[in-house]
């Protein structure tokens, strides 16, 4: 399966920039949101040194007037997006964006492609006037729960892919895809809707999931281990709502650890023969690899290695952020990574199944938002989709590949069975990659410890 190009090769100089009125709207975004995750100590720092300007630059942001603002004044973000960084990479698909040779601007055909590829992905935020969650009485997730939202995120674009395709686009027009709205309802917010934020944190209570507190990409991908499987067992198998096995690729669960996790071949099949209820030997499969790349920032060597993995067409992005801020990432352009934020908040939009009229646009960006691939917290998860057997047998050619590429640190191995996978783990440990493995077994040891589940991923 070859990446597909969405436009000739670009040239060679960048988007011309409107630096002054980028500089003052993007400061007051990120004064903002960033605040909105920040203590209350530095909620009183911020407010005491530029109490007049911000109150006054808050009340137009709060109001939605200041993305109107830029929107018409710098465009959709377009600023961001240089000819010049070489190609955009958006889950699988390349995006060049070339300029015109006469005037030195983006070419607005080029650039439209990667809009419309971008816009189309779903995007799930903070909600506000939901059923009060479990016995608690919070009926909202603001400031706690961008974890579980980028999970759904990327759960939900994986439901893309496997029921539209990865050419799908998003239109204006009515009625909208009938696929496309019974996935929206499936991350409705109430208990009754199978991937709501209700029953992720009932499904995730081993792992230390609460309401108001936060979590960590490993237990992340261990709840939608079991909300997936609880699922399955109460519901018959042409009607399971996520119709792709799960494979949780982590440490050894014998409790031997050592260098990088493994794909295990033999491990894939299993999970899809169980998924099939042994009908099948194989299944449609999302991968979720949990990793920690660091200390207190990721360590540089896997840069380019997370930046490549948005080259494999099975690529469903990262569950990552900065510290303090969980985001959906999407895609990566020399450096820079595109992603999805949750940090907005709509009230709550319950999307009824046989409404195809629906008004679907909180669950679409309007914004182009980047930042720097090495500004990541170095606790996250990757995510892929293989539809088949033969789509598997890709991926794990690509990431043999990439193996090769990682001078002795990959992000991942690939290995038929688990005994194999057992020699190159302890092969590891005494290579260049045994720093990153004291960092994963640290997190994986928070999981199992009580009040203890955060994976290095507190937000404060």
């Amino acid at each position: 399966m070859v990446p597909v190009c969405s436009k000739t090769e670009s040239s060679g100089s960048k988007f011309p920039k409107a630096s002054l009125w980028s500089s003052f709207i993007t400061s007051g975004y990120s004064v903002f949101e960033t605040h909105s995750e920040s203590s209350t100590s530095e909620k009183k720092a911020v407010n005491s040194t530029n109490s007049g300007w911000a109150a006054a630059v808050k009340k137009v942001v709060s109001g939605g007037s200041m993305r109107r603002f830029q929107e018409r004044v710098l465009g959709p973000s377009k600023t961001e997006v240089s000819s010049s960084d070489g190609d955009v990479w958006l889950l699988g698909v390349c995006h060049k964006i070339s300029q015109h040779e006469s005037t030195g601007d983006v070419d607005s055909n080029s650039f439209t492609a990667f809009e419309e590829d971008f816009f189309s992905k779903i995007l799930i935020t903070y909600r506000k006037g939901f059923t009060a969650i479990g016995d608690s009485k919070y009926t909202s997730d603001v400031n706690w729960g961008c974890m579980l939202r980028s999970s759904q995120m990327l759960v939900a674009q994986a439901l893309v892919f496997h029921k539209l395709g990865r050419s799908w686009r998003k239109t204006v027009d009515k009625p909208l895809d009938k696929e496309y709205i019974d996935i929206l309802q499936l991350f409705g917010d109430s208990e009754a809707f199978a991937f709501s934020i209700h029953n992720l944190l009932q499904a995730g209570k081993g792992y230390g999931l609460a309401v108001g507190s936060w979590v960590g990409p490993y237990a992340m991908c261990r709840t939608w281990e079991i909300l997936a499987r609880s699922q399955r067992e109460k519901s018959d198998l042409e009607e399971h709502p996520l119709p792709m096995a799960i494979y949780v690729v982590s440490g050894d669960e014998d409790g031997e650890r050592g260098g990088a996790p493994v794909v295990c071949i033999e491990d894939a099949s299993r999970h899809c023969s169980e998924f099939s209820r042994g009908l099948a030997a194989w299944t449609p499969l999302l991968l979720l690899v949990p990793l920690v790349l660091g200390l207190d920032k990721i360590n540089p060597r896997y840069v380019p290695l997370l930046q490549s993995t948005f080259k494999f067409p099975q690529s469903l992005g990262i569950l990552g952020g900065k510290p303090g801020a969980s985001t959906y990432i999407i895609g990566v352009q020399n450096g820079k990574a595109f992603y999805l934020d949750p940090h907005d908040v709509h009230q709550v939009v319950n999307i009824n199944g046989d409404n195809q009229g629906a008004n679907t646009s909180s669950y679409h960006s309007n914004m182009i938002r980047l930042m720097p691939l090495d500004s990541l917290d170095p606790s996250l998860a990757i995510g892929f989709y293989c539809r088949d057997k033969d789509d598997f047998d890709d991926f794990c050619s690509r990431a043999s590949e990439l193996v090769e590429e990682s001078n002795g640190a990959p992000l991942f191995t690939v290995a038929q069975s688990r005994s194999l996978s057992t020699q190159v783990s302890s092969n590891d440990v005494s290579g260049a990659n045994s720093g990153f493995q004291e960092d994963d077994s640290h997190g994986l040891d928070l999981v199992n410890d009580a009040g203890a589940n955060e994976d290095d991923w507190q937000l404060l």
